[in-house]
């Protein structure tokens, strides 16, 4: 993180938006403040099929800047990203994203619109999980699919998560509020309550990239790979069941 965005950054809450506006120049650098989020967009790609049909669309909560958009723009969703951040939103629609500004826990999207929902880095910031896993799953259209990564819930994940990596050069402090990471046994009851049987397997970031990325040289090997344990970082994948409705919803259509 540069010295400018150092000196330009406010002091708040653990875990307030704001910080991201703060932030907004570090998005775009691949070995800046959100490396591990370009690794980790990389790594959810993975997990994302070419699009089933003419017209498919991916709905990307928590989308910030865009990071997804270079690693899908070739499986031929329309790629819709919802996000808190207006100053993310703006670029993120220079990389070919239609912004929807809302909160993950209130779409602004009809029922089953999206064949396939990515929820990355977002799942451990929302102060109600029970509701953003509700709409993230209502959007969701019948065999759809699922994929998120998210922050464990445990002494270790915070230990690293936070006070250890809060004290490296270059990371911002108070981007998480340990208290909000999931436990994945909470989230996968969550999504199995609205017909998503969710799997899911840890990932971690192989030491060339952490050692590379510390070190401040560029270094493009394997940056996320699967690991046994969940107790720090975990992906999850799911396919919604067409037995799901949602009774009394309004209809509300994608932003144009």
């Amino acid at each position: 993180m540069s010295r400018a965005t150092l000196d330009h950054m406010r002091t708040l809450p653990r875990n307030d938006p704001r910080q991201y506006d703060d932030l907004a120049g570090e998005w775009w650098r691949p070995d800046g403040a959100f490396a591990m989020l370009h690794w980790l967009a990389q790594a959810r790609a993975r997990l994302i099929p070419p699009a089933p049909r003419p017209g498919a669309v991916l709905v990307d909560i928590g989308c910030g800047a865009g990071l997804l958009a270079p690693h899908v723009a070739g499986k031929g969703y329309r790629h819709v990203g919802v996000d808190v951040t207006r100053s993310a939103l703006e670029q993120a629609a220079t990389h070919g994203v239609t912004p929807v500004l809302a909160d993950a826990a209130a779409l602004p999207l009809m029922d089953g619109c999206a064949d396939v929902v990515a929820a990355g880095e977002i799942l451990e910031h929302v102060p109600d999980l029970p509701a953003t896993v509700a709409e993230a799953c209502r959007v969701l259209r019948p065999g759809g699919l699922l994929v998120l990564d998210t922050l464990n819930a445990t002494p270790l994940s915070r230990l690293i998560a936070v006070t250890i990596a809060e004290r490296l050069h270059g990371v911002p402090r108070g981007l998480h509020d340990p208290a909000l990471f999931v436990d994945p046994r909470v989230l996968r009851a969550q999504c199995a309550r609205h017909g998503v049987a969710l799997r899911v397997r840890g990932v971690r970031p192989t030491v060339p990239a952490v050692a590379g990325w510390l070190a401040g040289t560029s270094n493009r090997r394997g940056r996320i790979v699967p690991t046994w344990s969940t107790a720090v970082l975990y992906q999850g994948r799911g396919v919604k069941e067409a037995a799901v409705l949602y009774p009394g919803r309004g209809v509300k259509q994608v932003a144009e």
